[in-house]
């Protein structure tokens, strides 16, 4: 994994957790901290986790490491 999608998916993730936030208690987080949901700075963090969401599809057809792996062969008999 890229350092990239590293942190395209801790920003996901950040999403994430602020959505469910929202959906369990009507508080949104980033709206909060950054003063309101219409200032520049919540509307930017809005923007990353988006493009980080897009991000992140890539993972979902990416191959995993044990179906890429080939298995080895033994040399030992």
């Amino acid at each position: 994994m890229s350092g990239i999608q590293r942190i395209a998916l801790v920003l996901t993730i950040i999403g994430a957790i602020n959505w469910g936030l929202v959906g369990f208690f009507q508080f949104d987080l980033v709206a909060a901290i950054f003063g309101g949901a219409d200032t520049a700075m919540a509307r930017i963090i809005y923007a990353l986790v988006g493009i980080a969401g897009l991000i992140n599809l890539g993972l979902l057809f990416a191959p995993s490491e044990e179906r890429s792996r080939e298995p080895e062969a033994s040399t030992t008999r």
